[in-house]
């Protein structure tokens, strides 16, 4: 059974693009990775530009079929991507704040709130 998740990145611009992932979105699977692999904008903007994909890196399939039109969606602004973008199990999303990326997650604990991927480790007790 999939854990759903998206992957969403806001540029400085204030526009945002964003990915679905299918395979293990929980904290321990793609929050993990995330936080790994993907704390540099440049490099998850590399992740982003290959559409949704499966897990982490790979193309999203369908009965082991690649979907051709997975491109990331685009939003204008914070409050355009809360209004129309997906929402899945888990959604994760790359911000600047005072000039570093931060991590943020909203999930089913965290009723619909924003929360550091940092802070949700810790209340989830687990280690992201």
């Amino acid at each position: 059974m999939a854990t759903r998740s998206t992957i969403a990145l806001q540029y400085a611009d204030g526009t945002i693009d964003q990915v679905y992932c299918h395979w293990d979105g929980y904290l321990r699977g793609v929050g993990r990775d995330l936080k790994e692999g993907y704390s540099n904008p440049f490099e998850l903007q590399k992740l982003i530009d290959g559409g949704d994909m499966s897990c982490i890196g790979e193309p999203y399939t369908a009965r082991g079929e690649r979907i051709e039109d997975t491109r990331a969606r685009r939003f204008s602004s914070f409050s355009d991507y809360m209004r129309n973008g997906q929402q899945e199990e888990y959604d994760y999303i790359l911000r600047q704040v005072d000039s570093k990326a931060v991590w943020f997650v909203r999930y089913y604990d965290t009723d619909g709130e924003w929360i550091t991927l940092e802070k949700a480790a810790q209340f989830e007790k687990e280690d992201v």
